[in-house]
């Protein structure tokens, strides 16, 4: 696919976003011009550098993920593969922007909280069942019977935790699963499978799912040894930066400048752990020739450069537009409740269906979905069950916060519904779907949607309601592409 190509999809996906944004913004919920003018500009940046981080991921990382997944599978040492695996594992998402950006928000919701050994929990438990995931791939384990004895666990040990780290727990599963993650970890079980699974298609999807499941036990068994009276504060990721004796291009240009040099932070420490992994692994394991080497040092070039410029828009507009948004309709939610009960909503839903085709990793997915199945399961049609499924999440997400329900009595009934589905569903779809669980909760949900419900929770008054988003945006995919599952079932039989 060809760089005008991708840029024409990226802009597809973000320009309704930012269509929501700007008419609530001018004709509904009246918002500061600066911070629309800002959006604007965070909304150009954001949809340039998805487009150059995507084709960094189609000349870099993607291959690199596959080629040392195969390499590490011919080398026939198990304790290798799985060492690697672990290693690879906790660097990449202990560097994930995703995690960062997530572990601050909970920081500063749950002050009692540590967020050294909460992101150093996420990481041990994405290293843990990489490994987990990649044995079952190796092994040939069934993915349905190694999710569910997981999520049984995973179940169990819920009974025990307090309803505070509910959310936060599932949805940190979800905020795993960023830009830089989900590529080579999808590319790395494709490459493994490739060489040692019996039937590659069945085994080529699900090592996110069962990634996923890491970082979620990691953090409830954290919260065992944290301290149950955490108190809570209501948090503001969008924070006034101007004075009023600055100049109005000055003002919209000023938090793009100011976040500039923690957004270079950011994506150095995404990209440079990797690209050393690729230096290493290039030395002792891959031996690519010249030309190969070349071709993905600069598809990790044009990866950073992306990665900068996407977090750039994501931080610099997207993120404080989202909070101010979100907020502004929560007030006018418990000043007057009715029809702004029902545009909040409303606006939730469309979010959903739109957002979740502007998250790079969903891009890398559908197009491996693709790929693998030889062009019998449609990208289209894929992403139009994750929109699907992640308005339903994101609609219920801000109906739970604002009438105060539990997440668990939405949690378990879900999953219950996910796995009465895997019954009846080709294993090839199971493992996309709990691959795309993963994938939907990227960047733009993390940040953006993220904000946007915890500032409506919050202009609701309800701040220990605002986690959980990210978990239901996980979940819902795994019930709509089950379900296209089964549909694509019932009709390959109807022509058979």
């Amino acid at each position: 696919m060809n760089l005008l190509t991708k840029f024409k999809e990226t802009a597809i996906s973000v320009f309704p976003v930012m269509v929501i944004v700007l008419i609530l913004g001018l004709f509904v919920v009246p918002i500061e011009k600066t911070l629309l003018c800002g959006f604007i500009v965070s909304g150009i940046l954001l949809t340039l550098g998805l487009t150059i981080f995507l084709l960094g991921v189609d000349l870099g990382i993607q291959p690199m993920g596959e080629r040392t997944g195969a390499a590490l599978t011919n080398k026939k040492n198990l304790f290798l593969l799985l060492s690697c695996a672990f290693v690879i594992g906790f660097i990449v998402t202990a560097a994930e922007p995703d995690i960062q950006v997530f572990a601050s928000q909970v920081k500063n919701q749950f002050p009692g909280i540590s967020k050294p050994i909460f992101t150093f929990a996420i990481a041990t438990g994405v290293g843990l069942f990489i490994t987990i995931g990649l044995l079952k791939t190796v092994l040939n384990w069934s993915l349905k019977w190694t999710l569910f004895i997981f999520y049984v666990i995973l179940f169990a040990i819920l009974v025990f935790v307090s309803d505070n780290f509910v959310g936060i727990s599932f949805d940190s599963g979800g905020a795993t699963t960023g830009p830089m993650t989900v590529p080579f970890i999808m590319a790395l079980g494709l490459g493994v499978s490739s060489v040692r699974a019996t039937n590659n298609n069945k085994n080529s999807f699900g090592l996110t799912g069962v990634t996923s499941l890491g970082p979620v036990i990691a953090v409830l068994i954290y919260s065992f040894f944290v301290n149950k009276n955490m108190n809570t504060e209501e948090i503001s990721t969008f924070q006034a930066t101007t004075v009023s004796q600055v100049s109005f291009p000055a003002k919209i240009f000023l938090p793009f400048a100011q976040c500039f040099v923690h957004v270079l932070h950011e994506s150095l420490i995404s990209i440079l752990p990797l690209f050393i992994l690729f230096i290493v692994f290039q030395i002792f394991l891959l031996k690519m020739t010249k030309r190969q080497v070349i071709r993905m040092t600069i598809g990790f070039f044009y990866s950073f450069t992306g990665l900068l410029l996407f977090l750039t828009g994501v931080n610099g507009g997207f993120m404080q537009a989202g909070e101010i948004l979100g907020k502004t309709l929560g007030e006018m939610v418990a000043k007057n409740g009715g029809v702004w009960y029902f545009i909040l909503i409303t606006t939730g839903l469309l979010l959903g269906a739109i957002i979740v085709c502007a998250e790079p990793a969903v891009w890398v997915l559908s197009e491996q979905v693709e790929t693998v199945s030889g062009g019998t399961i449609k990208r289209k049609v894929l992403l139009v069950f994750l929109s699907f499924g992640t308005a339903i999440a994101i609609g219920l997400s801000l109906w739970r916060s604002i009438a105060g329900i539990n997440l668990r009595f939405i949690l378990i009934p879900g999953y219950v519904i996910a796995f009465i589905l895997m019954i009846f569903c080709p294993d090839l779809f199971t493992g996309i779907a709990f691959d795309s669980g993963g994938v939907a909760s990227g960047p733009l949900t993390s940040t953006f949607v993220l904000s946007f419900t915890i500032g409506a929770a919050n202009g609701c008054g309800k701040t220990n309601d605002s986690f959980g988003v990210i978990s239901l945006v996980a979940l819902m995919p795994l019930i709509a592409i089950q379900i296209m599952g089964i549909i694509f079932k019932l009709k390959t039989k109807k022509r058979g």
